[in-house]
């Protein structure tokens, strides 16, 4: 079996075509989410923080909150969106009656996922601009890290699709996985200051952490060695996920 690029592309437009039919209602709630959040904390809460590592907590913030509107982006698609279309509307069935095969299918919608994670993500941090939150030139780093985000939750969302039966354990995947990470990945405050021991090596694990930590060293305009590992996390974790759902994918849409 052999990916078409030809293929791939076509399952990447008629995603394009569904979301262009309802773009408002997929656009907003997904973006503002973030942007509420820089907002009344970095705004309000930051009235009483004076700074955090060094900066002002709106600053503190914007990184970490562009990395969550990427990693919404991918989850979201993936995930409700992909189980739908798996499960109840037979999509990826009916490709495959036409020369279109499961390698095809997963390439077109993971490529449609960044589509969207560059929207979000990128939106977003150029809305951090605006605000002066993100120092340029440096902070363009952020281009590659978001799409970094995007294809790491895009494969993990990807795999969870394939390995649940009922779209009722999403609520399990968003509210008891994505919530936490989301809380305790260094996005409202420096991890390494606030653990230790064996609780910052399980912080470490967690897929989050990774593009939250090159994010702020984006804008903070200097990388540290560790941003080598952080980097290896997330392609590591990337390629062993999307091998997996690969075969998966091959054995729900072929047998």
């Amino acid at each position: 079996m052999s990916l078409s690029p030809r293929h791939a592309l076509a399952v990447w437009r008629r995603s394009l075509a569904m979301y262009a039919q309802s773009w408002k209602w997929n656009l907003l709630p997904n973006f503002f989410e973030p942007v509420f959040y820089l907002a009344s904390l970095g705004i309000g809460v930051g009235a009483y923080i004076t700074e955090m590592g060094g900066r002002s907590y709106a600053e503190f913030l914007a990184p970490g909150l562009v990395c969550v509107a990427a990693m919404n982006g991918a989850s979201f698609e993936v995930t409700y969106n992909t189980f739908v279309r798996l499960e109840f509307e037979k999509t990826y069935d009916l490709m495959l009656t036409a020369p279109i095969e499961a390698d095809d299918v997963l390439a077109g919608e993971l490529l449609w996922a960044m589509t969207r994670v560059m929207l979000y993500g990128g939106i977003f941090y150029f809305v951090t601009i605006a605000f002066g939150l993100a120092p340029l030139p440096h902070s363009l780093a952020m281009l590659g890290v978001i799409p970094l985000t995007g294809l790491l939750f895009g494969a993990l969302g990807f795999a969870f699709t394939l390995r649940i039966p009922t779209i009722d354990l999403f609520s399990f995947y968003f509210t008891l996985f994505l919530t936490p990470l989301f809380l305790f990945s260094g996005v409202f405050f420096p991890i390494e200051e606030r653990l230790s021991g064996a609780w910052l090596w399980v912080a470490e694990a967690t897929p989050l952490l990774h593009p939250v930590r090159l994010a702020h060293m984006a804008f903070e305009g200097s990388f540290r060695p560790i941003a080598l590992w952080d980097v290896a996390y997330v392609l590591a974790a990337t390629a062993g996920l999307l091998a997996w759902t690969r075969v998966r994918l091959r054995e729900r849409l072929e047998s």
